[in-house]
């Protein structure tokens, strides 16, 4: 097997928000990275937001100690894609550009390569119906922003393989992360408890019963939550959670995941949360 936990760089395709911040997590554990993205501004962008990841990881105490930063090289095409010990796919929840990606991805990669899907709610499954050898497939749920969270949720497919399962937990080791595995299905288990959630969170505000802060204040004061249900929105990025809530209405038929008119029109007024600097609240720039 070319795969497994090796001691070889890590390669993440898509230079967005979780693209970075899965390659600061790798790289604040010394892990190399190429990172990969066709659009030039995206990845342009990605060494600034990896460093501002990188920072807030630093301040928060939870990089390993003594342990050099892994190092990273960018590129706009899946050159250097064969020499990776793992690909992690951190792109938009499309399926179709999901399928695409991952059809170049397994030409690109050598037989047994741990291949990752990162995705909050599209089914393993579904691509691994047309995708060549998807024994080396692997969904992995990274949540945002990933160097701060210590728990992955690890899905798998009805065709992924022990040899992808055992790499998949030998990478979380090395990037000192904690997998739980779950069975497949829309949205898994986190993505369909807490996108519900989020939804019917902005349902309420809609409706007037209760402003932004008040339903995060109450969810945080008398449930635990840790900040709030539509702060967590903003955090997500709101043009992402309707994608997720989309694919799980879709495959579902559940009312309660028809993403919510107040979320629709954030989205339409270009307000996604901090990547944009407003969403439910306001950001200063970083």
């Amino acid at each position: 097997m070319t795969g497994g936990a090796g001691d070889g760089p890590l390669a993440v395709i898509g230079a967005g928000v979780m693209g970075a911040g899965i390659t600061a997590l790798a790289l604040g554990h010394g892990v190399p990275v190429r990172l990969l993205d066709v659009d030039p501004d995206k990845l342009a962008a990605a060494p600034g937001d990896i460093r501002a990841h990188l920072r807030q990881a630093q301040l928060m105490g939870v990089l390993p100690p003594g342990v050099a930063p892994g190092e990273l090289t960018t590129a706009a095409s899946l050159e250097g894609v064969e020499g990776a010990t793992a690909v992690i796919e951190a792109v938009t929840e499309h399926l179709k550009t999901k399928v695409e990606l991952h059809c170049a991805i397994a030409d690109a990669a050598a037989p047994g390569t741990l291949r990752i899907t990162n995705t909050s709610s599209i089914p393993v499954a579904e691509l691994a119906e047309v995708v060549p050898r998807p024994q080396d497939l692997v969904g992995v749920h990274f949540m945002n922003p990933p160097s701060l969270i210590k728990t992955i949720e690890v899905i798998r497919g009805p065709q992924t393989g022990d040899a992808a399962l055992a790499a998949v937990r030998a990478l979380a080791q090395r990037l000192g992360r904690r997998p739980i595995v779950v069975a497949d299905g829309p949205g898994f288990v986190t993505s369909l408890l807490l996108h519900r959630m989020i939804n019917a969170a902005a349902d309420i505000v809609e409706q007037g019963r209760a402003t932004v802060a008040d339903v995060d204040a109450l969810l945080e004061g008398c449930l635990g939550h840790p900040t709030g249900p539509l702060r967590t929105a903003d955090l997500i990025g709101i043009d992402n959670l309707v994608d997720s809530l989309r694919v799980l209405h879709e495959r579902t038929g559940d009312a309660g995941c028809s993403p919510s008119p107040l979320l629709l029109r954030k989205v339409a007024e270009g307000d996604y949360g901090r990547k944009t600097g407003r969403g439910f609240y306001e950001y200063a720039a970083r």
